[in-house]
């Protein structure tokens, strides 16, 4: 089990976050968002993958800002089809070292899952986060019951206000069927002192207790 700690956003708060090792950074390149990324970016280690979170762009503003950061991995955060996720693949690997795309489908109550079947050879990793007014960082979680009917083998994030009081739910669903292809624990607002600004003690206390290195 993998940790992504998204929402990244002041360059000391980075590299303080950086220390606890957690296996994906996330850096959203959205202008609407509190947690907007514009750099620098400071040197971190080759264990931790960037991810670039990206809300309906052009496959030219991506390709910039892959070059520009470096970034490991892309996530698709808005309405983006098939058809783009497949060109904006070729592009990537033609442009950049990068070759995985992370796509994003927000959950309340339930989902149907068919709408993952045109995305099933086109990206690397599905997230489930919670649906709200705003892409991502909403606060409050889904209900994981739902991934009961997860038809996929293909591995996906857990995502969607999961907070440090949430732990035991996170472990208890970490012992379920539906927790098979679960990938990696995203975790955002709710270890935060403001927009962008990671609560290193809470981080520290939820990493600690998931023991997420060692269930790896």
């Amino acid at each position: 089990m993998k940790l992504k700690v998204c929402g990244m956003k002041y360059q000391d708060n980075i590299v303080e976050v950086a220390k606890l090792q957690p296996d994906y950074l996330g850096f959203i390149f959205y202008k609407k968002s509190p947690r907007f990324f514009g750099g620098p970016m400071p040197q971190l280690p080759d264990s931790i993958k960037k991810v670039g979170v990206f809300v309906n762009a052009s496959i030219e503003d991506i390709i910039e800002k892959i070059k520009k950061y470096n970034l490991d991995v892309i996530q698709l955060h808005g309405e983006e089809s098939p058809e783009f996720c497949l060109e904006c693949h070729a592009e990537i690997v033609s442009a950049s070292h990068s070759e995985e795309i992370i796509k994003v489908f927000s959950i309340k109550d339930n989902f149907n899952f068919d709408s993952l079947k045109p995305y099933e050879s086109v990206c690397d990793y599905y997230l489930f986060d919670t649906k709200g007014k705003l892409p991502g960082g909403n606060g409050y979680t889904f209900n994981w019951e739902v991934l009961k009917d997860y038809p996929s083998s293909k591995p996906f994030f857990l995502s969607g206000g999961i907070s440090l009081e949430e732990t035991g739910n996170v472990l208890s669903f970490l012992r379920t069927q539906e927790s098979k292809y679960c990938h990696a624990i995203d975790i955002n607002s709710k270890f935060e002192i403001e927009p962008g600004l990671k609560n290193i003690k809470l981080l520290k206390e939820f990493k600690h207790k998931l023991s997420l290195r060692g269930m790896k």
